[in-house]
């Protein structure tokens, strides 16, 4: 056992108070949280990651919700998965876009975008309204093996992805892009252009987050099958 798992076994874990979930209306939430002292190397991230963990800007939290276990960490299985008719339009619609890999996220053009979706699409969340200091926090911080990508229509900016490059797969730490362009359904091409990018680095995961049965803003995930899920401390296959 190297000295990062040991330091994943040892690592101290904080509980918030209950408070209102983000996910079932009416239900009551609690998170655990690792100790932010812990530097979060991309080997313990891909250790959290293996028991259920997620990370959000500089924080690696769980859900530990007292009577619910509705929020089910999820994750592709790179290998198995195979384009289905709609996944080959969604595809084929954004031919024209092109990925590039950027070292920061500090434009205003990318913060404009993200402002724009947080709006168009999240108004009713804990992340509106948006400001240049959450977004910093969230979306712009890059601990070890974070990556981000952006996608571009010729000049114009429609999509941007912040990755984090594990062991053994890709998690997709988030995803905004141009609401307005819903004809491209740029949310499930990213995921898909996201699993061809973990085969191509051998990596058989994508790490989707968390799937909530009853929310219906989660219910994209389910698309991208097979599926493991994380039930009770192991990854059980959907296929």
């Amino acid at each position: 056992m190297n000295s990062e798992s040991k330091i994943v076994k040892k690592v101290r874990l904080f509980r918030t108070a209950p408070h209102d979930c983000s996910y079932l209306e009416g239900r009551r939430a609690a998170t655990l949280f690792v100790d932010p002292d812990v530097q979060v190397t991309a080997s313990i991230n891909s250790q959290l990651s293996e028991r259920g963990f997620r990370r959000s800007g500089s924080h690696i939290y769980k859900p530990d919700c007292h009577g619910c276990q509705s929020c089910v960490s999820s994750r592709v299985l790179v290998d198995d998965f195979q384009l289905r008719r709609q996944h080959r339009k969604i595809v084929n619609r954004n031919s024209d876009l092109v990925a590039r890999e950027t070292d920061s996220l500090d434009r205003d053009e990318t913060y404009s975008l993200y402002s724009d979706y947080i709006h168009q699409r999240h108004a009713d969340g804990d992340m509106y309204p948006p400001s240049p200091e959450q977004y910093e926090s969230f979306i712009a911080v890059r601990p070890e093996g974070t990556r981000f990508f952006e996608f571009y229509l010729q000049d114009r900016l429609l999509a941007v992805s912040v990755l984090d490059q594990l062991q053994h797969g890709l998690s997709a730490v988030y995803t905004f892009y141009d609401a307005s362009e819903s004809r491209r359904s740029l949310g499930n091409y990213v995921i898909l252009w996201q699993i061809e990018k973990a085969r191509a680095l051998n990596l058989p995961y994508l790490y989707l987050g968390y799937w909530v049965k009853d929310c219906p803003k989660m219910s994209y995930k389910i698309k991208f099958r097979p599926l493991e899920m994380y039930v009770r401390g192991k990854w059980i296959r959907l296929s």
